[in-house]
């Protein structure tokens, strides 16, 4: 028996989390699913944003399958105890370094895109990014009374950029072994050529690929690869980055494919343990209205199949669901468009079901 922790969080996370649970169950495989309260619920119902039973129940599981956290009224929180800190802080405690995204367009949304046609129709990028270093998670940081600089005596903000070698070589590992099973290319996204956190990370990467001397391995700026993904997105396999070039370039990624709505995402550690979550924020602006597009989610727990449970098959069997759903011509507000039906949360999440 599989155990999965389900932290719905805010927004609209309970909606799309409910349509995900009902896909799992309609699976009858060997899975405990408990639930708990994360960011912005947990911090109503006990003052913090990832409680301890939260984070125990977390720990304690094979999967984590997580909503969404974040809501406007939560801005004015002092920074820990704001939702976003919980999954943060999940990633920090149980070492969720490798994030996957995947940027699939799906054939029946190529039209979607706002890209042309051609340039996305049967796109499928990784990016791989690290997740637990980089500017976000650096020390020293914080404000104080600058003592150089442009002004000198001026209060100033600051934040510290930094990776160590093993850091590097675990995430450059990862990527060139996801290569492998796919078209064995690996493009490297950094900006050696002005921070010296990126020139180490290029060389540390460099000096990995060589143990993979059937995967071809490429670099590029980040300020070039943001252009290239919308210029030629099919020139990438595997995409490889640190954190906060990751966050920018997979949430960039996501557009390519018509809908953030439509992109899971993974977080593992080293143990295969992870975290699955939808790659789109909790939309507090739609929640409640049945609205919002549950495929990101429903698909985030095949990946939470195929790469915790070792579950390939069932894993397969909900995305060539998905995609029946989508030729049938049913879509959520997000991806509607002239001659498709448009449907609910909930009753998209009874098609896929019901494909299944």
């Amino acid at each position: 028996m599989k155990k999965i922790a389900i932290l719905p969080g805010d927004g609209i996370g309970p909606e799309i989390i409910d349509e995900a649970v009902k896909v799992l169950k309609a699976m009858k495989l060997p899975l405990e699913m408990s639930s708990a309260p994360v960011g912005g619920a947990a911090y109503e119902a006990s003052g913090h944003p990832l409680p301890e039973a939260t984070l125990k129940l977390a720990q304690e599981s094979d999967a984590i399958l997580f909503g969404a956290v974040g809501d406007w009224k939560y801005d004015t929180l002092d920074r820990p105890l704001r939702p976003e800190q919980a999954i943060l802080g999940l990633r920090k405690a149980l070492g969720l370094f490798a994030n996957f995204r995947p940027a699939i367009c799906y054939e029946q949304l190529t039209h979607a895109s706002s890209l042309k046609p051609e340039l996305v129709a049967g796109l499928d990028i990784l990016i791989i990014r690290e997740l637990t270093g980089d500017i976000y998670f650096g020390q020293p940081r914080g404000r104080r009374t600058a003592t150089d600089g442009h002004f000198p005596g001026a209060e100033e903000a600051y934040d510290t950029m930094r990776y160590s070698k093993p850091e590097i070589e675990r995430i450059a590992h990862v990527a060139f072994q996801a290569a492998q099973k796919r078209n064995k290319r690996v493009t490297s996204v950094d900006k050696a050529n002005v921070l010296e956190t990126f020139q180490f990370w290029k060389d540390v990467v460099t000096e990995v690929g060589l143990q993979y001397p059937d995967v071809a391995l490429d670099h590029m700026y980040v300020d070039n690869a943001a252009m290239q993904l919308v210029k030629e997105p099919k020139r990438f396999d595997v995409v490889v980055t640190g954190n906060m070039f990751g966050d920018i370039l997979s949430d960039e990624a996501s557009m390519l494919t018509g809908s953030i709505g439509m992109l899971p995402s993974a977080s593992l550690n080293s143990q295969n343990q992870g975290l699955y979550e939808p790659s789109h924020g909790s939309a507090p602006d739609i929640a409640g209205k049945g609205i919002a597009n549950p495929l990101a989610t429903i698909l985030s727990a095949a990946m939470m199949l195929r790469f915790s449970l070792g579950q390939e098959s069932a894993a397969a069997q909900i995305e060539a669901a998905v995609q029946k759903v989508l030729a049938q011509g049913l879509r959520t507000a997000d991806i509607h468009s002239a001659g498709t039906t448009k449907v609910s949360t909930v009753e998209m999440g009874d098609a896929v079901v019901a494909a299944l």
